[in-house]
């Protein structure tokens, strides 16, 4: 479709930076307002709402998705999510990492993007160090654990995708999706919150049709892809470094607009601040939980936007088997940080 749109000086690759930049911004904006986070919804103090805000976007994405494939506007047959060999290993260990280290850096990607454009250095300095592990994972000194991880596979065939399975998409769409709006129509969100909510859940098929329809072009494809934090992250520490080597991409373009949204909507509402590490052991804690975010989201194949927010949409056994994991690393982690902080309260006979 890219051709009819009448650009002559861009090529899809080229705008498909500024889309990400839209893309982006309106999810920084939307997530901003609403404290989107999925950490929050399994372990806040307030997760009946950050769960009720969380699900209600996932079954909007759920929703423009599948409605978009059902038009045959998008088809995610060739999509890695849709891989025949299920690198069940890497998924169950990367996602266990994962979710262990957002329990640790107080949250997800996605969250601390958002928190680092508010003048939170904290959530900085994780970032830099989630994005440099990645990249090493990828492409660096940590790629032989990941090549000697996802070479361990199970032959799924079909049934990589609930389509797959009896009732087809349109009734396990309809499943996943009624099931998440009950619990944002349950968490006790204000109506506001709540379309807010549904909003950011429209981004992800909104990113999935603007990369897999509307910038299709056959003599200079882009990747269709959607809202994810991971390899954006990546791309965006290479363009950094090496910039007069690389052109910028849908991943340089989605982490700016996200930074740039966070700020503008925090600015607005005069919620800009400087926050920093406490100490030592904080500082340590950080890090540590940043290095498993780093490794454990490449490992995973993606975080819990790339998974989850817009995984799961595709209706992938993968996305749903890595968000799974990545909710079991969570909470594990954080019932043995509540048992170790209770056993250090408890005085000394």
């Amino acid at each position: 479709m890219f051709e009819s749109l009448g650009f002559e000086e861009l090529t899809a690759p080229q705008v498909a930076v500024y889309f990400a930049l839209i893309l982006g911004a309106l999810f920084g904006v939307l997530a901003e307002r609403t404290k989107f986070c999925f950490r929050r919804g399994l372990v806040g103090e307030d997760r009946r709402q950050a769960m009720g805000v969380w699900m209600t976007a996932l079954a909007v994405a759920i929703i423009g998705t599948q409605g978009a494939v059902a038009a045959e506007l998008i088809a995610f047959d060739e999509h890695r999510f849709m891989a025949s060999e299920l690198p069940y290993v890497a998924i169950l260990i990367g996602g266990a990492m994962f979710g262990a280290g957002m329990i640790l850096t107080r949250g997800c990607a996605s969250r601390l993007t958002v928190l680092s454009a508010t003048g939170n250095l904290r959530a900085f300095g994780v970032l830099v160090l989630f994005a440099i592990v990645a990249h090493a994972t990828l492409k660096g000194a940590l790629a032989p654990v990941r090549t000697a991880l996802t070479g361990i596979t199970y032959d799924m065939g079909d049934a990589i995708s609930l389509a797959a399975l009896p009732g087809g998409a349109l009734v396990w769409s309809g499943v996943i999706a009624l099931a998440a709006l009950a619990i944002g129509l349950r968490s006790g969100n204000r109506p506001t919150t709540l379309i807010l909510a549904a909003l950011l859940g429209a981004l992800v098929p909104l990113g999935w049709v603007g990369t897999g329809y509307i910038l299709y072009d056959d003599f200079d494809p882009v990747a269709m892809e959607s809202l994810a934090f991971t390899s954006p992250w990546t791309d965006t520490l290479f363009w950094t470094v090496a910039a007069s080597s690389i052109p910028a991409n849908f991943g340089l373009g989605l982490i700016g607009g996200t930074l740039l949204g966070s700020f503008l909507s925090a600015a607005a509402g005069r919620r800009l601040a400087w926050q920093s590490f406490g100490n030592a052991p904080e500082t340590l804690r950080y890090m540590a939980g940043a290095v498993l975010m780093g490794l454990g989201g490449v490992l995973a194949g993606g975080c819990t936007i790339g998974a989850g927010l817009s995984g799961i949409p595709t209706l992938s056994v993968a996305a749903l088997l890595t968000l799974a994991a990545i909710t079991a690393g969570a909470l594990a982690t954080n019932a043995a940080l509540s048992r170790s902080t209770q056993a250090a309260a408890v005085p000394a006979e």
